[in-house]
């Protein structure tokens, strides 16, 4: 008779993770690393208590917001190469909806993360309890159900028992690289203290394997015969080959052909910016040189990428009439589009296959091709140094020399994060990835708060490593609780606040198409009625300051860049704090070299909105369907 250990459900739960492990390439890790939690009514007695019960087995993070938490945890899981992951529990109510944003950013970036919100009785006992919805017309409904479209897996544990096969499926799907995402297990508050007789074997050591599959021979005999017949190809790298840890392997194939490798915002780094192949950045806020040359591409590689519409310029970037694609994907979802050849499997390992095939026919694109795109990669490098160099150390930064001076200064260990405004349109077609996992852009989602929680998770999971959390004022102001948790935990991120009063990014887009800027700058009202006074008298430095962070004010050139040296040597939270040119000036960068789909009134009384439908249409004009 196999013997049992009584444990409470939430005892259980925490028992149960302790013990899972992820293998790949013959490297074992812990798959949940630590469990951040909020505690309320809703989760304090059960998974509070057996947090405390299991003490070192399972760490415990504080945080200070729901969906910080959940920010943090996908910051740690992309640096850990998604081989490993973090726990969010909450409370119920407002702590288990706070979790549905940085869920869906977790789904769409294909990131994982465990989630445990408390969840109402499922005894019901007394009904309604303290911040249950009521839904008349089901009663087995709660908030957590906000999380099903966001979760990869979702269960809710009703009974003791249902949490052994629901924990096996929840730890498949975390370590299944092409179903990973938000995983959910809501726990209703009475089961989670409710004690049970589990098997002891529920506890034994598991080690999920992190599959990396094969391609199949037809599909890579069809992919070999596209590449070897395609005059103009152009590589597209995305996510997928960070996630992989085909970085090493796309460099190979790349030196081995000469194709040209242009990244998404999810795909920089895969390769050095000084390879002769890396052409940079793709789509609406990419290089000159990868789009001139996806407009022309007559076989475009995908290699692990969704093809966002800020990649594909909204269907009018790749506009060559024979234009082919072929995906090298792990997800037959994403191989398939855009009419593609599809190559489902591991990146790594279908760039191993293609490359060893191409190899056997010493295949390699035209001379002539390789030397078009590396002089236009060099003139693209000279309009970027223009954009970082700052002539006069004494004027205020523009938001292109704030990155200048950082590109001066750091080395193939930092690593920048961002997720929203007009920093990762500057970063993407100006910033020289000098590692890997040094470029963290959160474009998936683009979540304005995501920065500085992600840059706690990030330095959890490479400790001795710089990390920098760029943000602007908007971004700034969504999210920046978590200072109090990088003071608490010691941690020494450096926070780069860049105040421009407003919303830079939305501001210049609004302009283009004919909302005149309403509601994107940080003003007091105006004559008019609309927020167009004078700057708000806001100090983002000394809120920093009052959460325990050591702020370094920077006025000038100068003084910025001898800020940034000393926060990037500090070993204690570190903000430094620019006042940059103004949301209604250009931040120096090159304009966008591609255009982007947000749909313009078809009927409008305004002059600029009039202006802006009449080149909307020209654009929409340029859209073609791939099949």
């Amino acid at each position: 008779m196999s013997s049992t250990r009584r444990l409470t459900t939430a005892q259980a739960l925490m028992s149960f993770l302790s013990r899972q492990y992820t293998e790949r390439d013959g490297r074992r890790q812990r798959l949940i690393g630590a469990t951040w939690g909020i505690f309320g009514h809703g989760n304090v007695a059960g998974v509070g208590q057996a947090l405390v019960e299991s003490g070192r087995a399972m760490p415990y993070l504080q945080g200070r917001n729901e969906q910080a938490m959940v920010h943090a945890a996908v910051g740690y899981a992309r640096q850990s190469g998604r081989l490993s992951a973090q726990a969010v529990t909450t409370s119920i109510g407002p702590g288990a909806t706070n979790l549905v944003t940085g869920a869906a950013l977790a789904t769409v970036n294909h990131l994982p993360v465990l989630l445990l919100p408390g969840d109402t009785f499922a005894t019901r006992p007394a009904d309604p309890v303290l911040q249950q919805l009521e839904v008349p017309f089901a009663g087995d409904i709660s908030v957590n159900d906000c999380l099903r479209p966001v979760s990869r897996y979702f269960d809710r544990i009703t009974r003791p028992e249902a949490l052994v096969p629901a924990a096996l499926q929840a730890m498949r799907t975390l370590t299944d690289p092409a179903e990973t995402g938000a995983v959910t297990l809501a726990l209703p508050q009475d089961v989670q203290v409710e004690a049970y007789d589990w098997p002891a074997e529920f506890f034994a050591e598991r080690v999920w394997h992190v599959r990396r599959p094969a391609p199949d021979p037809y599909e890579l005999d069809r992919a070999v015969r596209a590449v070897r017949t395609a005059r103009r190809p152009l590589i597209v790298a995305g996510g997928g080959v960070h996630h992989s840890a085909a970085e090493e392997t796309l460099a190979a194939f790349a030196a081995a052909t000469r194709i040209p490798v242009a990244t998404t915002q999810a795909g920089k780094g895969s390769l050095r910016h000084d390879h002769p192949a890396d052409v940079g950045g793709i789509g609406h806020t990419g290089t000159a040189t990868a789009d001139e040359l996806a407009r022309t591409a007559d076989l475009v590689i995908g290699i692990g990428t969704r093809y966002s519409d800020f990649t594909t310029a909204s269907g009018t970037l790749f506009a060559d009439p024979a234009v082919r694609f072929l995906n090298l994907n792990i997800t037959g979802f994403d191989a398939h589009k855009l009419g593609a050849l599809p190559l489902v499997a591991d990146a790594r390992a279908a760039l191993e296959a293609l490359t060893a095939a191409l190899a056997a026919r010493n295949h390699r694109v035209d001379p002539a091709y390789e030397t078009e795109y590396t002089d236009a990669k060099e003139k693209w490098e000279r309009r970027v140094t223009a954009a970082f160099t700052a002539p006069d150390p004494h004027a205020r930064p523009t938001q292109a020399q704030v990155l200048g001076l950082l590109d001066a200064l750091v080395t193939e260990d930092d690593i920048l994060i961002n997720a929203a405004g007009s920093l990762p349109g500057d970063l993407h077609k100006l910033w020289r990835a000098r590692s890997p996992r040094q470029y963290h852009v959160e474009y998936g989602y683009s979540c304005m708060g995501y920065e500085i929680p992600a840059a706690i998770g990030v330095q959890l999971a490479a400790p001795g490593r710089p990390v920098w959390a760029l943000v602007g004022d908007g971004t700034y102001l969504m999210n920046p609780t978590e200072i109090v948790t990088a003071v608490q935990l010691e941690l020494p991120v450096k926070l780069v606040v860049l105040q421009n009063h407003g919303y830079a990014s939305i501001g210049g887009l609004s302009e283009q198409v004919g909302a005149e800027r309403l509601g994107t700058a940080y003003r007091h009202r105006g004559a008019d009625g609309l927020f167009t006074g004078p700057p708000l008298p806001v100090d983002l430095a000394a809120n920093a300051g009052s959460l325990g962070m050591r702020v370094l004010r920077a006025r000038t050139v100068r003084d910025l860049r001898e800020a940034l040296a000393e926060a990037r040597g500090a070993d204690r939270p570190t903000c430094v704090y620019v006042e940059t040119e103004t949301a209604d000036t250009v931040s120096g960068p090159p304009p966008a070299q591609a255009w982007w789909d947000v749909p313009v009134a078809e009927t409008a009384s305004r002059p600029p909105a009039v202006k802006a439908r009449e080149v909307y249409e020209r654009h929409v004009a340029d859209r073609r369907p791939h099949l």
